[in-house]
């Protein structure tokens, strides 16, 4: 068991039934009344995202998450398909469970599955990936001084701020928790 007085971010937890995780938290103490932890989670298998406030005594049983590494092998239009290393069967997910990660990895590359109970609810791509720019705008020369940047659209689809003098076909360094460009390889 778990108190609201020990949330973190990312810590998960069970709430009447259903599978929550911590995004923020704020433990507020008041001048009158009592104290009280103030918090935004999220449903991970809806991704509904609430705010609630918790005595911090309040207990709540402590959810087990499974991770896997898993190779993505292709999409067919509508399910993306990953295959477990060990086992070697595959896992069809649609793009709702693949939203936020697909767009940084490529075929044949793996992925961590995050599991509640043998079900996948969520995808995450490695921290940082090197992709290469399949489509930019010319750098303006002499432009460069400001820190400005412009957009372009790596190999995945996604499309990332960069500096002016990143072009097209050179492979660059991005940190996929936040899509922030880090360097060009």
């Amino acid at each position: 068991m778990i108190t609201a007085g020990d949330f973190r971010k990312g810590l998960t937890f069970e709430m009447d039934g259903e599978l929550y995780q911590v995004l923020d938290f704020q433990h507020v103490k008041p001048g009158k009344g009592a104290a009280f932890v103030r918090t935004k989670v999220k449903n991970v298998m809806t991704g509904a995202i609430k705010e609630s406030a918790f005595n911090p005594n309040d207990k709540f049983p402590k959810a087990f998450i499974e991770t896997k590494e898993m190779q993505y092998l292709y999409n067919d239009g509508q399910l993306y398909y990953f295959m477990d290393n060990e086992t070697f069967e595959q896992l069809p997910l649609n793009y709702e469970q693949v939203e936020e990660a697909i767009k940084y990895i490529k075929e044949n590359e793996t992925a961590t599955i995050r599991f509640y109970k043998g079900k996948p609810f969520e995808v995450q791509a490695p921290n940082f990936v090197e992709l290469v720019v399949t489509q930019t705008e010319p750098g303006v020369k002499g432009d460069t001084a400001t820190g400005a940047t412009k957009p372009a659209t790596v190999e995945t689809g996604a499309t990332v701020q960069v500096p002016l003098f990143v072009n097209i076909d050179d492979k660059i360094k991005i940190d996929t928790r936040t899509g922030e460009y880090l360097s060009r390889v």
